[in-house]
């Protein structure tokens, strides 16, 4: 399974290589116009309202993407955490749960006073989430109507974040936050399967404000009267070890590590720590979500010979455990520096509101 996402990740991203996977591009093409055009009806239905959308008695901003895959939502969710809390407001996360085997209407991951779930119940993200912002509540559910219904109960909650829900237009929100990735904001244009793409781009005009990830020195400005905002992610200068110690990174150079991760591309965090000057002469990337059972934890302890250390994400380390190797093994966070951020919440905050 690695494997072939790890194939389509490359033949969507990078394009073909030889006549066979040209011809299975073309091959596909059919088949993602169709899922696009799809999509494009689901939306025609939700405009005019052929399809109901729930109306939530709390602010609702939701934060998602175009593309499948890793455009760095949870950086971005917890940084507007951190913004409102600021303002005094009480914001909560409501997530679908994704690759968590939590089976009822609505998980509660944590109601602001500790972690209720673990993250093999409610999925990596929103336990991760969890555990950066203690005081902030947070749930899951296929249905998201569910979780948001529960939230509304509470008395400590005066506005929700919809984690990953561009495409989740069963809620209405009052802020839609779209996030690109700079490298290549629209893929290869298509939509799944032949690309990456859950929409064709036209769908951006249902964009409140676009924030752009992983911005070099190119930036994108504006997109069809949206004003683009652009962000750096970066690695913290901590790293932390499964049992809780810290180190800081400067200390960690003279080290030879296995990097891993299983997230959407685990490519770009490897470049992010080797650009902080650490030694990676052993990588090894895993599915998105990816669970940390015997075949992948014996696979990690064989590529573990010959280094110093292991090191891999934030997300990743949710689901592991010192014990579980016999040599250190380090997590590192990944934080979200936004140009004119001040501008970015005033703006939302404004709409959010003024409805």
């Amino acid at each position: 399974m690695n494997r072939l996402v790890g194939f389509h990740h490359r033949l969507v991203e990078q394009g073909a290589e030889n006549f066979l996977e040209s011809i299975l591009l073309l091959l596909l093409l059919p088949i993602s116009f169709v899922y696009g055009i799809g999509s494009w009806v689901r939306n025609l239905c939700y405009d005019y309202k052929l399809f109901s959308s729930y109306q939530s008695t709390l602010p609702v901003i939701s934060v998602g993407n175009l593309a499948a895959g890793g455009t760095g939502k949870t950086p971005v969710v917890d940084w507007l955490v951190k913004e409102f809390h600021q303002q005094g407001k009480h914001p909560a996360i409501v997530s679908r749960g994704y690759a968590g085997n939590f089976v009822g209407d609505v998980g509660i991951v944590s109601s602001g006073e500790g972690i209720l779930m673990t993250a093999a119940e409610c999925g990596d993200e929103p336990f991760l989430l969890a555990r950066r912002n203690p005081d902030c509540s947070v749930v899951i559910a296929k249905k998201r109507i569910n979780g948001i219904k529960t939230l509304e109960k509470s008395r400590n909650v005066d506005l929700i974040i919809l984690d990953d829900g561009f495409q989740h237009r069963a809620v209405k929100r009052d802020v839609d936050l779209v996030l690109l990735d700079s490298a290549r904001p629209f893929g290869n244009g298509w939509p799944l399967p032949a690309g990456n793409l859950r929409e064709f781009s036209r769908a951006l005009k249902r964009a409140d404000f676009l924030l752009m990830t992983r911005a070099g020195v190119q930036k994108m400005m504006g997109f069809r009267d949206l004003k683009v905002y652009n962000s750096q992610h970066h690695l913290a200068d901590i790293a932390v070890s499964l049992d809780g110690r810290e180190v800081p990174v400067s200390q960690l150079k003279n080290l030879n590590f296995l990097a891993f991760a299983g997230i959407a591309n685990p490519e770009s965090f490897f470049i992010s720590l080797e650009n902080i000057g650490l030694l990676l002469p052993k990588k090894l990337s895993f599915s998105d979500h990816a669970e940390y059972q015997n075949s992948t934890l014996e696979k990690l302890l064989e590529e573990s010979t010959q280094v110093d250390a292991l090191i891999t994400t934030e997300k990743d380390a949710v689901k592991l455990s010192a014990d579980m190797f016999e040599l250190p093994c380090y997590q590192i966070s990944m934080d979200i520096n936004i140009e004119n951020s001040a501008e970015l919440i005033k703006g939302v905050t404004k709409r959010l509101w003024s409805q």
